[in-house]
């Protein structure tokens, strides 16, 4: 994936792990269904984490750039 969609906001995750990364996502998320954010993630398994948390969640990981750590990720419409 090497689009680089609009997004509506971006949020500097710094070296967060995935437990508390994901956690912080998904606040940021539910805020927005339908909308792309801009991740910057400097933990080297984030482009993993991430890309596995949308698969279970529902939500799209619509592009990637993994040498400067941006990932973009669309929200899913519906949030329980």
């Amino acid at each position: 994936m090497s689009e680089r969609p609009a997004a509506r906001d971006e949020w500097n995750a710094g070296d967060m792990g995935c437990g508390e990364l994901v956690i912080e996502l998904r606040k940021k998320l539910r805020q927005m269904p339908g909308e792309i954010l801009k991740i910057i993630a400097y933990d080297p398994a984030a482009s993993i984490d991430l890309a596995a948390w949308c698969r279970m969640t529902n939500n799209e990981l619509v592009a990637s750039d993994i040498p400067n750590k941006s990932f973009w990720i669309k929200s899913r419409m519906v949030w329980n």
